[in-house]
């Protein structure tokens, strides 16, 4: 499978998540993964997978000044305060 059979089925859309120890994070998320995933707020709330997949992150820890970038993360939804999509993209 070459890369771009692999991205075609992407949909990515850049948010800002920030968790409850105080992190933020701007990165992009592929909405459109599986069925009903139409919305950030779709994704989010499913219980259908713990995990939310991040790419293309930038991890802003609270009280550090250097951000660190990141290919993808894996943020545990419990762990999210609050998800926006940017620039009101979706």
């Amino acid at each position: 499978m070459d890369s771009q059979e692999f991205y075609k089925d992407i949909n990515s859309h850049t948010i800002r998540v920030a968790l409850v120890d105080g992190t933020q994070i701007n990165a992009c998320v592929n909405i459109d993964r599986a069925p009903g995933y139409n919305r950030l707020s779709d994704l989010i709330s499913s219980d259908r997978e713990p995990f939310l997949i991040l790419m293309n992150s930038t991890l802003y820890k609270a009280g550090f000044e250097n951000p660190e970038k990141h290919e993808t993360l894996f943020i545990n939804k419990d762990h999210i305060l609050w998800a926006t999509p940017e620039d009101k993209q979706m």
